[in-house]
């Protein structure tokens, strides 16, 4: 019997996790693009945009509220943080699935989305039944889910570095710090200044120093995983690359655990997973080893500091960072194999 083929729709579809999205579709077995929207891009064809698949046969981009939502399976969310939530709540009950790339159902507690994205959350009854889809650590929640929001890049990235630690209970919640760096897609696409090349090549800075976004979004995760007093310190970086992540976390071990124990551990925590790999004791991943892929990959440091460990995760901040675990939880939502459409192979060099 023939398998069945969901059809999908990528809304955003003109910004960069919306093209990564539409590049995995296209090598999905069985997920058939029929809708592409983009507000300021609507009436384009797809590959005027991106002449690098404009041999792909792909719809022109149209607007939201062009699109026959009823036939429409499963919609990939890749809107800005705000309008998702609103454009969500008119088309959820029309189609079976809708993965959230957004922040707009991320954070349980509708007063701290407030607090932190400076608007309101207007959708209180979505939001209590969003699954937050940090897919190794969602599975049983996300079979049959019909609203998942996907974790933000720098939270994907930290939360796969410290959550095997926070489970086995080897370090203070309360003294974890998280120093971080991203590539430049990180900040969308979009026209400004601070994004163009002679500000952003030859250097790196921080930003976000002690306010950044993600940070509440990490402390919540790691609270439902047994932090209690989980508060991280968290600096991103923007560095001069297009894309990839990496997470540096500074831990201190709890007891008489070493930093040889505590990689053993995420040895056997990851062992069986296809996606998050674990690096030899002492030995540094990189971000040039996970470029375009849904992998990440973990090392695990002595510091030289007796009873501190440092953990370190990268990440490709599109794929496992965004689309591709979008895709990779609609998988599991499915009950799908979840490397259907993600054993592409990290590109290099």
């Amino acid at each position: 019997m023939a398998e069945i083929m969901k059809r999908a729709a990528v809304l955003g579809a003109s910004g960069y996790t919306g093209v990564e999205a539409v590049r995995l579709i296209l090598g999905h077995p069985r997920l058939k693009l029929v809708a592409l929207t983009g507000h300021s891009k609507a009436g384009q064809p797809y590959g005027d945009i991106y002449p690098s698949l404009s041999h792909a046969g792909l719809p022109d981009v149209v607007k939201a509220e062009e699109v026959n939502w009823d036939e429409v399976d499963v919609v990939f969310a890749c809107l800005p943080h705000g309008a998702s939530q609103d454009t969500i709540a008119t088309i959820i009950d029309r189609v079976e699935t809708v993965i959230d790339l957004s922040a707009d159902f991320r954070l349980r507690d509708a007063q701290l989305y407030a607090q932190t994205y400076g608007r309101s959350h207007d959708h209180t009854d979505l939001l209590k039944n969003a699954v937050y889809g940090l897919t190794e650590y969602a599975r049983d929640a996300l079979k049959g889910a019909r609203l998942v929001a996907c974790p933000g890049c720098y939270p994907t990235c930290s939360l796969l570095a410290l959550l095997p630690a926070i489970q086995n209970n080897m370090i203070d919640p309360s003294r974890i710090i998280i120093d971080a760096k991203s590539g430049v897609t990180g900040a969308g696409r979009k026209a400004s200044l601070a994004f163009a090349y002679s500000e952003i090549a030859d250097g790196a800075h921080a930003y976000g120093v002690g306010t950044h976004r993600h940070a509440p979004e990490i402390d919540q995760i790691l609270n439902r995983f047994g932090a209690k007093d989980a508060a991280v310190t968290f600096t991103p970086h923007l560095v001069p690359m297009n894309r990839g992540m990496i997470a540096t976390c500074y831990v201190d071990l709890k007891d008489s655990i070493t930093a040889k124990q505590l990689h053993e551990a995420y040895v056997s925590h990851y062992k069986d997973e296809a996606f998050v790999h674990v690096e030899a004791f002492g030995a540094a991943p990189q971000t040039r080893h996970i470029r375009a892929s849904n992998h990440a990959r973990i090392g695990v440091f002595a510091d030289r500091v007796v009873g501190r460990a440092i953990i370190i995760s990268v990440i490709d901040n599109l794929t496992k960072g965004s689309s591709g675990q979008a895709v990779q939880n609609y998988n599991a939502t499915q009950g799908w194999d979840e490397t259907l459409g993600l054993l592409g192979a990290p590109v290099f060099p």
